[in-house]
Order: C-alpha cells, then sequence, then structure tokens
C-alpha cells in the first residue's frame, strides 16, 4: 500500500479480515476508533477494534497494522488480547458517526453521514479521516432522489454534540451479511442508545433473529424500548421457545400483556411452553418442528427439510403423526431420519419408512436425563410425546446446550494472556 494515496471508505472495512504476517486469520475488523481534534483538524485515526474467533474485541493500533489492500488487514503478528474499552475521548466509526446528523458551514444546511473515508499521512504511520460522504434530506421514500456527495472533513460540523435520533440505515448496510449471533455481538458492544436505534431499524424478522442469540439483560433492554405492538410482533417472530425463556423474565403484568397483543395461536404455542419448567423437556423443546401425516411422500419430506428457515437440528428429521398434524398433534407413529429420505425414492411413503425405536422424551423430562439421551443415541434432535401420545414438539441438542452452559456464557471470553506472538 502506497502511503499518502490510499483512500479507504469504512463501510469497506467493516468485517474485513485481519491476517498476521503468515497468513493466519487472528479475527475481523468491526469497528475503527478515532479521536476527535480541536478545530478543524480531520480526526486521528488509532486503530481498529478487531474481533477475534473467540468472540473477545481487541484494539488493534494502526502502528500495527503494515497492509490494508484487496479486502484484508496485515498485522505486525503482535497482539494484545486484553479486552477493549473505549474511552471517554474515542469515538467509534461504525457506531457512533455514521448515520449522523451534521451540518454544512458553507450553507448551514442538515446532511446525513452515510460513509467517513481515512487515508495515511504522507511519509508517516499516521492515519486521520480524510472525507465524509453525505445525502441531503432526512431519507425516508424520497431518500433516492436526494443528492449525495463527499466533502472534506472541514466542512461539516457536528459530529462532537449528542444527537437524541440518530439513525442507523447505513451502520446495518456495513454488517447487513452478518449471521445473527455476529450481528447480536455487535449490538452487545453498542451504547445503549445506539443499540435502541439499531434494533429500531431492523424488520421484525432480523430482530427475533438478533434477539435469540443476545444475553438475557440485552433482550430485556431491547423489548423494553420497542413500542408493544412491534414488541408482540418480534416475539411472534421468535421461536416459541425463545420468546417464552425472554417473556419468563418479565413482570407478570407486561407478559399478559404482550401475549395478549400476539396472534391467539402464536400466543397458545408460547403459553403451553410457558407452563412447564424451565430445566424440562417441555421447557427447552421447539412447538414447530417438521410434522407430516402418513400420507405423505418422500418429495414431500424432503421439501419441507429444504426450508431455509429451519435450523440444521431441527431439519435433521421429520416425525409422522395422525391428523391434525400442527402440535400438539394426534398419535405419534414414528420418526424418518434425513439421511432415509435421501436413499429412498421420492414416491415413497413416510409411513413406510418410520424408525419406530427411537425413544420419546416425556415433557417433564429433567436436563440431566436430556443430555445423558443425548449421549447415547447420538442425537441431534428428538421427540416430545405426552401421556396420549400426542406429540407436543422436539428438542434441539442446542437448547440443550444453552441451558448446559453458565447462565453469562454468551458474554463469556477466553483469558489470553496480554501479548501473543500470532506469527510464533
Amino acid at each position: 500500500m502506497a502511503a499518502g494515496v490510499s483512500r479507504i471508505f469504512v463501510s469497506h472495512l467493516a468485517g474485513t479480515a485481519v491476517f498476521d504476517p503468515n497468513g493466519d486469520q487472528v479475527g475481523r475488523v468491526r469497528d475503527l476508533v478515532v479521536i476527535l481534534r480541536i478545530g478543524n483538524r480531520p480526526p486521528r485515526l488509532l486503530g481498529l477494534v478487531v474481533e477475534l474467533s473467540t468472540r473477545r474485541r481487541i484494539f488493534l493500533p494502526m502502528t500495527r497494522v503494515t497492509g490494508i489492500d484487496s479486502g484484508q488487514v496485515i498485522t505486525t503478528g503482535v497482539l494484545n488480547v486484553r479486552r477493549f474499552e473505549q474511552r471517554p475521548t474515542e469515538r467509534l466509526v461504525l457506531g457512533e458517526l455514521l448515520d449522523r446528523r451534521v451540518t454544512l458551514v458553507e450553507t448551514g444546511e442538515e446532511v446525513t453521514v452515510l460513509d467517513i473515508a481515512v487515508q495515511q499521512l504522507p511519509a508517516r504511520r499516521d492515519w486521520e479521516i480524510d472525507k465524509v460522504f453525505v445525502r441531503k434530506g432526512k431519507g425516508g421514500a424520497l431518500r433516492r432522489k436526494a443528492e449525495a456527495f463527499t466533502v472534506e472533513w472541514s466542512a461539516v460540523t457536528g459530529f462532537s454534540l449528542e444527537e437524541q435520533a440518530q439513525g442507523a440505515e447505513n451502520l446495518l448496510a456495513t454488517f447487513e451479511q452478518l449471521r445473527p449471533a455476529d450481528l447480536a455481538n455487535v449490538l452487545h458492544h453498542l451504547s445503549p442508545k445506539r443499540r435502541a436505534e439499531v434494533a429500531a431499524a431492523l424488520d421484525d424478522d432480523r430482530l427475533a433473529d438478533v434477539l435469540e442469540e443476545l444475553p438475557e439483560d440485552d433482550q430485556i433492554e431491547i423489548l423494553g424500548k420497542l413500542k408493544e405492538e412491534r414488541a408482540a410482533d418480534v416475539l411472534e417472530a421468535m421461536d416459541p421457545d425463545d420468546a417464552a425463556d425472554l417473556l419468563g423474565e418479565l413482570p407478570e403484568a407486561d407478559v399478559e400483556r404482550l401475549l395478549t397483543l400476539m396472534q391467539p395461536s402464536d400466543a397458545a404455542d408460547v403459553r403451553r411452553l410457558m407452563a412447564y419448567e424451565e430445566r424440562t423437556a417441555g421447557g427447552l423443546m421447539t412447538t414447530e418442528p417438521i410434522v407430516l401425516q402418513p400420507d405423505a411422500t418422500v418429495a414431500d419430506a424432503l421439501a419441507r427439510v429444504r426450508n431455509p428457515d429451519l435450523s440444521p437440528a431441527l431439519a435433521a428429521q421429520v416425525y409422522v403423526c395422525r391428523p391434525p398434524d400442527q402440535t400438539p398433534t394426534g398419535k405419534y407413529l414414528g420418526t424418518v431420519h434425513f439421511q432415509r429420505l435421501l436413499r429412498d425414492p421420492p414416491f415413497t411413503l413416510v409411513g413406510a419408512m418410520l424408525d419406530r425405536d427411537l425413544q420419546t422424551l416425556d415433557p417433564n423430562t429433567p436436563l440431566t436425563a436430556l443430555t445423558s439421551f443425548f449421549a447415547t443415541y447420538d442425537m441431534v434432535a428428538a421427540p416430545v410425546v405426552d401421556d396420549s401420545g400426542s406429540l407436543l414438539g422436539a428438542v434441539t441438542v442446542d437448547d440443550v446446550l444453552d441451558h448446559l452452559l453458565p447462565e453469562d456464557w454468551r458474554e463469556t471470553e477466553f483469558h489470553s494472556p496480554p501479548e501473543v506472538n500470532s506469527a510464533g
């Protein structure tokens, strides 16, 4: 990378892989840290917030960055793996500066920050903000017609002011390809104000997926800042077992109010799950496994398995029951495993290929017995059946793991020595 000539827009750095000199990946860029300076001097880029494979976020000084090229960041190989903690004088470019409303110095007109460019200074290893890409107007339905252009940092003002209604459109655009668990990690490290703004900008399904991956305190905080009607919509979009777990942490009056606002069928599933003890098969199960009637074909089963919204564990088998085929079902007949579906012709009836030997779980089966079951039979999911023989739902191995790990496992990070030479 030639010093003094490369300009990089920060949206292109979000999620970029970080490598040591040997070519081993050490993490990904999640944000940039700058310090604002007095007058019209552009902010100095101090370093990068890098997320390691352990989910720990560390600070990588720009003095340890030897190259930014072809969608990758190269480091000197020496990393300080102490957890990144933002100082009062520092600003996060992606988390705090994008989507901000600032003012054009020349005209006094308000504009929205879409992107920010950084540049390495000539003959030095220092970096600073170079340009700001802005858009006139406030966006909305007419935002495509709004004028967008690039200006010098000194041409705008207002970055140091507290903003009460900062948007999140451009921040989200930089992370749109992230898995829900990774986006949840981004939200967890934002300020409560920005976390609420980003949550408000996500659609219901995306927010539901992210909520399922967040620590309990973050879930409660975000849900509490949503309007009740929207909170109910998001709860409907969540897996019923996750929605039940979240509602179980709220005051009883809030729970009943939200359940009343939900669609009756969705609320009924959640109420059924909340009736069981938390650390039992009934409390852990999902009420939405793949259920087929015995006259369905292999082709029908494979079509259901292909649903991209299903987790791999739920897609590993289908459960065959007499009508009705919504939980709680008619009589449970047996299970057909995905591998068996691949071996038989598409026209074969699932009722003719049942695994009747697979043990079913009683809804009151405790967590200790569940772990033994999954370990003994090498299963990733198992049917939960009541005394009358009706299928109530299915427990998946990821639900079991969630309750075996410490309560704060989503926030726990591996501890490493302060200095690690990743180049060996």
